[in-house]
Formats: structure tokens, C-alpha cells, sequence
């Protein structure tokens, strides 16, 4: 099996540097970027395993480059941002994007982050015939990582196929945000559950797309989410 393909979006030598040094010690292949254009660029003609994404990048930014990315494809998308406003988080989250971290980051948590969500894009497959049924013709198909509506396929990424099965499996329970990111991202946020309501928005907002009635998920306020039989 072929090293996983990180490409590393960034305009600072130094961070690009101690990146590219880290990923290739850790045995991915990587690639590299300085701007947003470059990025979309090299993304479309690579299909890398992961993008690392800053979020203060010439031509075009972190946040337009999500945009474009999530127009056409799933692959896993971790934002490294220098700002601090908190906004800036929030709406990479909600263009799409799988997780974070904030300059400066500590290298052993960042791979640790690279681990878990490439891990979530490549499932085992435990169960290879099985499927799972929601509400109003929800079905999520196992063994083709594939979800739909009514047999209309949801243009899910990973991690919001991932949210959803868990949801699915313990339909009926209150699953708090930190149980979610424990066994969906594969970590702990350290307190920050942002992650979890912006992928909760985004898969209910594409549920309702297809069948406002196949939305069963309900959230509890000041604990978390739970679907509804």
C-alpha cells in the first residue's frame, strides 16, 4: 500500500519546512503549496489523501479554497490557522472542513489529528453486507460507505457519514459532544465541541435537501444530539 498524500497549503517557508520534515518522517508522502490558486490546482490533479490548509493564504484564502474543494470532492481537509478570531473556525468548519489547529501547534498533535481523520477516510469494513434505515427512506449502505434518501445518494463527506452511522447505531440515545468526538474525530477537543455542532448543521441541512421528514436528529440542549426512531 502506497504512503498516504498530504498536501500542505501554506505560505510561511518555515512552517511549510517543519511540516514537510514531520510528514516525511512519519512516512507520508507530501506535497506543497503557497497559495490558494496552487492549491486547487495541484488538489484536482493529485487527489491527495488529506489536506492541511492555512487559512492566511495569498490570491485566494484558506476559506475560499475549502469552498472550492467541497464543490467537488471529499477529501479530509484539517485548517491550520494563525487568527484569532474565533469566526474564522466556525466557518471553515461549516464549509466542510474536518478539524483544526491553531498556530503554534504542537507537531505530535497535529499528526495525531492527520491519524485520526485519515483512519475515519479509510473504514474497515466489520460488516461488509450490512445496512442501516432511518426515517422516511434514510439508508446507510456499509459496505459502499455510500447514504441516501428515497435510494437518492447524500453527497456526504466522511466524517458526516460517520456522525450519521453513530447516530444511527444508537438511535433513540443522547450521545453528548463529547462521547462524538471521542468516536467520531478519534480525540479529545479539549473542551472545544464547535466541531460537532458545525457537522451536525451541515448533515441536517443536507438531509433536509433531499426529505424534511428523513431529519430525525434532535439536539439536547447543554448535552448533545440524539436520532430519533
Amino acid at each position: 500500500m502506497s504512503a498516504p498524500k498530504i498536501l500542505v497549503v501554506d505560505d510561511e517557508p518555515a512552517v511549510t519546512d517543519l511540516l514537510v520534515y514531520n510528514l516525511r518522517k512519519s512516512g507520508y508522502e507530501t506535497l506543497v503549496a503557497a497559495n490558494g490558486r496552487a492549491a486547487l490546482s495541484l488538489a484536482r490533479q493529485t487527489h491527495p489523501d488529506l489536506v492541511l490548509l492555512d487559512l492566511m493564504l495569498p490570491e485566494l484564502d484558506g476559506l475560499d479554497v475549502c469552498r472550492e474543494l467541497r464543490k467537488t470532492c471529499t477529501v479530509p481537509i484539517i485548517m491550520i490557522t494563525a487568527r484569532g478570531e474565533e469566526i474564522d473556525r466556525v466557518v471553515g468548519l461549516e464549509l466542510g472542513a474536518d478539524d483544526y489547529v491553531s498556530k503554534p501547534f504542537s507537531v505530535r498533535e497535529l499528526l495525531a489529528r492527520i491519524k485520526a481523520v485519515l483512519r475515519r477516510a479509510h473504514p474497515t469494513k466489520d460488516n461488509p453486507n450490512s445496512s442501516l434505515h432511518g426515517k422516511a427512506g434514510l439508508q446507510l449502505d456499509l459496505e459502499s460507505h455510500l447514504a441516501s434518501v428515497n435510494e437518492t445518494q447524500l453527497e456526504l463527506t466522511r466524517l458526516e457519514f460517520d456522525l450519521l452511522h453513530l447516530l444511527l447505531i444508537n438511535t433513540g440515545r443522547v450521545l453528548t459532544r463529547e462521547r462524538l468526538l471521542e468516536q467520531v474525530w478519534g480525540y479529545d477537543f479539549v473542551g472545544d465541541t464547535r466541531a460537532v455542532d458545525s457537522a451536525i448543521k451541515r448533515l441536517r441541512a443536507k438531509i433536509r435537501s433531499l426529505s424534511p421528514e428523513a431529519d430525525s436528529i434532535d439536539a439536547v440542549r447543554g448535552v448533545g444530539y440524539r436520532l430519533n426512531p
